[in-house]
C-alpha cells in the first residue's frame, strides 16, 4: 500500500465527477418514478380509510360548483380546473392530469345518486391534501432540475475557484471602464485636480454601493500613489464609515497613510435632490478631473453626468439600474453596463475566490444558452420532453 500515492491536484475533478454522478443519478430516479406513475392505472391505487372517508367540512367549494353533476365532459374540465387553483393544493405542484385523476377517483368513491359538483371538488381537494403530502418527505422529486443545476453551478465554481488558488491565470475580457481608471486619475493627476468618487444613493445593504466600495479602494490606492486628492461625498453614513475604512486601508497598503484626509469622505444628506444638489456644488468649486459614478443611481444620473461633462472632467460611471444606463453612456466616457460593476472587483483585485466566482458563473451562463439553443431546436422539430423537464410549475 505504501507505493499507491494520492494525486492531491486531481481531488477537484473527483469531486466534480462525484456532484454530476449524483445529478444524474437524481435525474435518472425521477425519471423513473414519473414513468411507472404514468403507467400505474389510478384505478389500481390503494385508497385508505381516511382517504376514502367524507371531505374536510372546512374546504367550501366555488359558488359556480354548486349545481348537479350530469357526467358530461365540460364538467369534468370545469373541475379539474378548479382543482388546480384550490388553495389547499397550491404549493403541491399539481399537473392537469393528477388533478383529472383526482376528479376521477372522486368520482368512484362517491355515490351518483344526487351529486354535485361541489360534492366532487371537496372530496378530491381533500383526497389530494392526502395523497400529496410532502410534510414527510425530503426531497421533491419534481425539483430535480433545480437540484442538477444547483450542483453543475457550484461544480464550475468550486473547479475554477481551486484552480485560481493555485495560482493559474484566469482569462476576463478586457473592460474599458475598467482599463480607464489609470488613465483618468494619471490625468488628474497632471492637471493637480482631485478625483471626486460617488458611491450611489443606496446603503451598505444593497449589493451594487458593495460593488462601487470595492473599485473606491482600487482607486484610492492610486489616488495614493499619485498622491492625487480624492473627494467621496455620501449619501448613508454607514457608506461614509466603510468607504473611510477603505480608503485608510487602502492608502496604508500604498505606504502613503500620512495623506490620508478623512475629511474628504464626508456625510452630505439622506435627501436624493438634497445630495446631488451638493455633489455638484463640490463639482463646481472643486473642479475634478475625474469623476466615477459607481453604484445604484436614479433621476440623479443624468444631473450628475451633465454637471461633471460641464466642469471637464473625465468620467466613468457603472450601475445595475437599467433604466439609467442609457443616460450614463450618453454623458460618461466610459459606462459598466450591468453585470460588469459586479466582475470590476475580480477584474481589478484577481483575488481567487472572486475569480473562481465569476468564472464558475459564466461557464454556467454558457451552458444555460447552449440548453435554450437546444430546446428551441428540439421545440421546433416537435419534441417536447425536453422542455417539459424544465417546467417548474
Amino acid at each position: 500500500m505504501s507505493r499507491l500515492k494520492y494525486n492531491h491536484k486531481r481531488s477537484n475533478y473527483l469531486l466534480m465527477f462525484v456532484l454530476l454522478a449524483f445529478s444524474l443519478l437524481f435525474a435518472a430516479g425521477a425519471a423513473r418514478a414519473t414513468g411507472e406513475a404514468a403507467l400505474e392505472n389510478p384505478q389500481t391505487a390503494e385508497v385508505t380509510a381516511a382517504a376514502a372517508a367524507p371531505a374536510e367540512p372546512d374546504i367550501e367549494a366555488p359558488a359556480e360548483l354548486k349545481i348537479d353533476y350530469n357526467g358530461s365532459p365540460e364538467q369534468i374540465k370545469t373541475l379539474c380546473e378548479h382543482v388546480l387553483k384550490a388553495r389547499a393544493l397550491a404549493s403541491k405542484d399539481l399537473e392537469e392530469t393528477e388533478a383529472r385523476a383526482l376528479v376521477m377517483d372522486s368520482l368512484a368513491q362517491l355515490p351518483i345518486e344526487k351529486l354535485t359538483l361541489a360534492q366532487v371538488y371537496v372530496h378530491a381537494v381533500a383526497l389530494g391534501e392526502k395523497r400529496f403530502d410532502m410534510s414527510h418527505n425530503y426531497f421533491n422529486p419534481k425539483r430535480s432540475n433545480v437540484l442538477i443545476a444547483g450542483i453543475l453551478l457550484l461544480s464550475f465554481i468550486g473547479y475554477f475557484t481551486y484552480h485560481a488558488r493555485q495560482g493559474k491565470d484566469m482569462f476576463i475580457r478586457k473592460i474599458a471602464g475598467l482599463s480607464a481608471i489609470d488613465e483618468a486619475v494619471g490625468r488628474a493627476t497632471e492637471m493637480g485636480k482631485p478625483v471626486l468618487f460617488v458611491p450611489g444613493i443606496y446603503d451598505m445593504d444593497d449589493i451594487q454601493t458593495i460593488a462601487g466600495v470595492s473599485i473606491l479602494g482600487h482607486v484610492a490606492k492610486k489616488t495614493a500613489e499619485y498622491e492625487t486628492n480624492l473627494l467621496v461625498p455620501c449619501t448613508r453614513s454607514l457608506v461614509m464609515s466603510t468607504s473611510q475604512e477603505v480608503v485608510r486601508e487602502a492608502y496604508l497598503k500604498a505606504g502613503r497613510i500620512d495623506s490620508f484626509k478623512a475629511e474628504n469622505i464626508r456625510y452630505l444628506t439622506d435627501d436624493q435632490f438634497g445630495y446631488v444638489a451638493g455633489v455638484d456644488g463640490i463639482m463646481m468649486r472643486e473642479k475634478p478631473a475625474a469623476n466615477f459614478y459607481l453604484g445604484v443611481f436614479f433621476a440623479e444620473s443624468l444631473i450628475l453626468a451633465e454637471t461633471g461633462h460641464h466642469v471637464g472632467a473625465i468620467q466613468i460611471a457603472g450601475t445595475a439600474m437599467v433604466h439609467q444606463i442609457p443616460f450614463f453612456v450618453a454623458a460618461c466616457d466610459y459606462t459598466l453596463i450591468g453585470e460588469e460593476l459586479f466582475a470590476a472587483s475580480a477584474y481589478l483585485t484577481r483575488e481567487p475566490m472572486q475569480l473562481g466566482t465569476l468564472k464558475g458563473q459564466d461557464v454556467g451562463k454558457f451552458l444555460i444558452i447552449i440548453v435554450i439553443v437546444l430546446g428551441i431546436v428540439l421545440e421546433t422539430c416537435g419534441i417536447t420532453f425536453f422542455s417539459n423537464w424544465f417546467i417548474t410549475h
